[in-house]
């Protein structure tokens, strides 16, 4: 029995080390291509769409950000669901900085479904003038050459949307640094191994750029309402619909503020679940990313089998090295490093995919959620306003 263990842990850390090396190549290739990227000459109109709820860090800066392109001919709506939403203020500061831009706030509290995020979208997307949509997160910070780069791969018809990866940058203390590692070091590089080795089905919502024609074709934005992965539920509407989506070569900032250990430990037991919900199979066998929690198992084993202290040792000293090139292969310009954090950071990992298979309820933005097999999500009632109620039973 002892030995089954020990083959079992070794086999399994032999698996983490396997993984470990190929996200390292898969990240210097990426970042490769991130530099050679194609760029469109800016003559295709877009409508640019930033749902809000609140404010971010940075927010002002954020914004801005969008509204600095080097680009041609765009639209952007931010949208927010309450007239007394506190960004507000900074998004109006915005539109009076860039009064030759054609920008617009949209309020409505327009529930079209559970997503409120995508009840938002929609209904800055009914004032939207142009048929390529490019929606991205309100944390979210790009460079001037971004809409160039999104909108490069719609010079081929087979593609119907496009999106891209993220980095994140740390604000704040050790709470907003652990939350950009897993970022960095979890999302980043379990999204470049599959993108090595099949198409692209997903969106991620860092950016989620779709043709309107191809929307509608699929369902629109009311097909989306009821899922809590909206991004990757738009890849699979718009992968079946028969169209392609291309992931750009190109990185934006996620800009990161976490208050606490809890709050961050509330969001990555979201993802984690919402990961679980659209791919139970795929989440399970990531569960070789934890590669030092994986080392301790096998040091363990090591020593139940009576070996000697360097046997023990050694898995766990490769998985920190290991990791530590990881971390660093993945960072990108402004990303946040601390090396110095990686034990805590992979405990916490453990913590929360042990936790995200017990249990269905989420957190966001204060919200309940319970999250259904196919991803589909009832709003917890104790967090729903009269109207939200009525509007969902309507």
């Amino acid at each position: 029995m002892t030995q089954t263990i020990f083959y079992i842990a070794f086999g399994l850390f032999a698996c983490s080390v396997g993984y470990v090396l190929v996200a390292v190549l898969r990240a210097l290739m990426f970042r490769r291509r991130v530099a050679n990227a194609p760029l469109a000459d800016g003559a295709t109109p877009v409508t640019v769409i930033k749902p809000i709820c609140g404010t971010e860090v940075e927010l002002l800066e954020n914004l801005r950000s969008f509204c600095s392109q080097d680009y041609g001919e765009y639209q952007v709506l931010f949208g927010v669901r309450s007239a007394i939403d506190p960004a507000i203020p900074f998004v109006r500061q915005v539109i009076e900085e860039f009064p030759d831009r054609d920008m617009e706030l949209v309020v409505s509290d327009r529930i079209i479904g559970p997503n409120y995020k995508i009840s938002n979208v929609a209904n800055m997307a009914e004032r939207a003038k142009h048929d390529i949509l490019v929606i991205s997160d309100s944390d979210m910070r790009v460079d001037p050459h971004y809409l160039k780069a999104v909108v490069a791969p719609f010079a081929r018809d087979e593609i119907g949307a496009a999106t891209c990866l993220y980095s994140g940058h740390a604000r704040g203390g050790i709470a907003s640094r652990l939350a950009a590692m897993f970022v960095n070091d979890w999302f980043l590089p379990s999204a470049l191994i599959p993108e090595g080795l099949a198409e692209q089905k997903y969106c991620f919502g860092a950016t989620m750029a779709v043709r309107h024609r191809v929307l509608e074709e699929a369902g629109g934005f009311r097909a989306l309402a009821n899922f809590l992965a909206d991004d990757y539920m738009l890849g699979k509407f718009v992968t079946d619909c028969g169209y392609r989506i291309a992931l750009i070569p190109c990185i934006v900032a996620n800009v990161m503020h976490e208050r606490s250990i809890q709050s961050i430990f509330q969001h990555e037991l979201r993802w984690a679940r919402t990961i679980r919900s659209v791919q139970p199979v795929g989440y399970a066998a990531s569960a070789i990313t934890e590669i030092l929690p994986i080392s301790i198992l096998a040091g363990i084993a090591a020593w139940m089998t009576g070996m000697s202290a360097g046997w023990v040792a050694a898995p766990i000293a490769l998985a920190l090295g290991l990791r530590v090139v990881l971390h660093r292969a993945v960072s990108t310009a402004g990303a946040t490093r601390s090396p110095w954090l990686i034990p805590i950071r992979d405990m916490l990992s453990l913590a929360v995919r042990i936790s995200s298979y017990f249990g269905r309820r989420v957190t966001w933005r204060e919200n309940a959620f319970t999250v259904m097999d196919d991803n589909r999500i009832e709003v917890a009632p104790d967090t729903m306003s009269a109207q939200e109620v009525s509007s969902q039973r309507a």
